[in-house]
């Protein structure tokens, strides 16, 4: 039923936008950004680990709806389960798959533990696809093991969180958006600045621990269809964390590993190889043939896609016209209710129907996500960040390959950890001028009379990134758009304006996608090399270079400059044998007489 507009309602509309000039503080034991995922997790975690600290949730939007499974979830792609895989095959493959740039502590600590977190969210009400005898019924998609276990009611995830947060009494700040990390003199986490996305009022949260659980920089990329909130992931995510952490003096690894994806063509959503091909679907080109064993994304994955869609074999489909006719009703019951419901009314109002045509995909746009490559704040095995006192888990953070129950698992050791760290230590002392300059910056859009809208500035950064940024990585091209993106951060900061709370919340994102777009063109000159397939691939440096970078690249900031080092990767904790390094190489089938 459309609302009626009436000047009583129009008034109340204007006054939850309205500017208010209001400073507050607050202390709490443990923050944790991000409602997403991991944040909750972190905060559930954090608080039954001393039921007696404050432990406080902060989100930008409303905890109950939020981050990338505000919708549920289709399935887990990486759920080791005794019977089908042990954690050193997981550790295994997700080292492979990342041509072995990686902390192989980190993969391996998820792999032993995600079993339990799955139990734990089965208690919670969340449940698995599971055979006539009880078991987790986990499909195949990944080149070496079996780690795929579908969620046939994955809508109820979101709801079934939020009443563990409930039950635990964790403090909620919902309409708080974080802007930037507070330290102390000594280097240590202080506490964060934050402001509210409904009245501008500005919050500052002293805490001795603070965790970043703030998802992908999804919004950095302009989608092909054309809609600047028709990203393949959640568009709330504009990689605030990423951002934060950045100024913070945090590392970030791996910046150069983009984030590519096959998508529905013109929808913002996967095919979904994951949740169709363990049920007989698969990837095929123009004639119907497939060209590639796995459908497991990975950076070497995407370059045989790239190269299909240019070969004059493409477009590129998902092919389930093949099966019969109750599998796809299967497959539909699970792709077109949860996650992204509107699939099916898409795909509907294309014409298409998954029993008798192929559904074309093409590739998405540029982003930051760990959950499906490699790019994030850099943490340990404990899920720590180079700054002590701070914490990332998520989408966010470096372990690769993550996804969401790597978002459970990882923002599960975040808590733990960080609640180790507030109990052990007492608040950081933070300089009142850092606060002062920061609500200066947040606020300045707001103080200007005329100007650009946020809307505009985002276009038009994330327009440069598609043109300058998006592989084939040329280094002219780079340099252009690394200038282009300079001179649009100019008009950002002086002529941007805000008009209403909601457009401030705009203007402070279109500001981390700036930085992000920065990080990126740093991150890719750096690594003078070609790895992970599409996602790193420099035409002026072809090939893979592993006696100069068989390391990771930590971005950071120092002394007001981004600058950029190689780190060792460490020793192994699971053997790769010479045969199995390049397997993920190997995927292009090859035509046979």
């Amino acid at each position: 039923m459309q609302r009626r507009r009436t000047p009583a309602n129009q008034e109340q509309e204007m006054a939850l936008d309205q500017i208010v000039d209001g400073l507050s503080e607050v202390s709490c034991d443990v923050l944790v950004i991000g409602g997403g995922t991991a944040g909750p997790m972190a905060a559930l975690k954090a608080k039954l680990k001393n039921p007696k600290a404050n432990v406080v949730l902060l989100e930008k939007a409303n905890v109950k709806r939020s981050g990338a499974i505000s919708m549920g979830m289709d399935g887990l792609n990486n759920a080791v389960i005794p019977g089908y895989a042990t954690p050193e095959q997981y550790t295994k493959e997700i080292t492979i798959a990342n041509d072995g740039i990686v902390d192989q502590k980190a993969v391996y600590k998820y792999a032993q533990n995600c079993y339990k977190i799955i139990e734990e969210l089965d208690s919670f009400g969340i449940r698995f696809l599971k055979n006539e005898n009880g078991d987790y019924a986990v499909k195949k998609v990944h080149h070496i093991g079996t780690y795929v276990l579908p969620m046939p009611n994955g809508e109820t995830v979101k709801k079934a969180l939020y009443r563990q947060l409930r039950r635990a009494r964790i403090l909620i700040s919902n309409r708080y958006m974080a802007t930037r990390l507070l330290k102390s003199s000594d280097g240590r986490i202080a506490g964060a600045i934050s402001v509210n996305t409904r009245t501008a009022e500005i919050l500052v949260i002293k805490a001795k621990a603070v965790i970043l659980c703030m998802g992908a920089a999804g919004r950095l990329g302009l989608p092909t269809s054309g809609y600047m909130f028709g990203t393949y992931e959640n568009a709330a995510n504009s990689g605030d964390g990423y951002s934060m952490a950045y100024h913070a003096g945090a590392a970030l690894a791996n910046l150069e590993c983009y984030q590519i994806n096959p998508l529905i063509k013109d929808y913002n959503g996967p095919a979904c190889a994951y949740v169709a091909g363990p049920f007989g679907a698969f990837t095929a080109n123009n004639e119907g043939s497939r060209f590639i064993e796995c459908d497991y994304w990975s950076g070497q994955m995407m370059l045989e896609f790239y190269n299909e869609l240019l070969s004059g074999k493409g477009p590129v489909f998902l092919q389930l016209k093949h099966l019969h006719p109750d599998t796809i009703s299967e497959i539909e019951s699970t792709l077109h209710k949860v996650e992204r419901p509107t699939r099916g009314l898409f795909q509907q109002g294309r014409g298409v129907d998954y029993r008798n045509d192929s559904i074309e995909m093409h590739i998405s746009e540029i982003g930051f996500c760990s959950g499906h490559s490699a790019s994030g704040v850099f943490v340990d095995d404990n899920a720590r960040t180079t700054v002590p006192g701070l914490y990332a888990a998520g989408d966010m953070a470096s372990v690769p390959h993550n996804y969401m129950l790597g978002a459970f698992t990882n923002g599960s050791v975040a808590g733990i950890d960080a609640m180790e760290f507030a109990d052990s230590h007492d608040f950081a002392e933070f300089d009142a001028a850092d606060v002062a300059k920061e609500r200066d910056r947040v606020l300045a859009p707001t103080k200007r009379e005329d100007g650009i809208p946020p809307n505009q500035v985002e276009y038009k950064t994330r327009r440069l990134v598609n043109d300058y940024l998006q592989p084939p990585k040329v280094t002219r091209k780079y340099e252009l758009g690394m200038r282009r993106l300079a001179e649009t951060r100019e008009d950002m900061q002086e002529r941007m304006i805000a008009r209403n709370a909601h457009e401030l919340l705009r203007a402070l994102e279109v500001q981390s996608i700036m930085d992000c777009a920065d990080m990126a063109v740093h991150a890719s000159l750096y690594r003078e090399e070609s790895r992970w397939g599409l996602y790193h691939w420099r035409t002026d440096f072809p090939e893979k270079d592993n006696e100069n970078w068989f390391c990771h690249t930590l971005l950071s900031k120092q002394n007001g400059k981004m600058t950029s080092e190689k780190r060792a990767v460490e020793p192994y904790v699971v053997p790769i044998a010479d045969d199995e390094k390049d397997l993920y190489d190997k995927q292009r089938i090859r035509a046979t007489a």
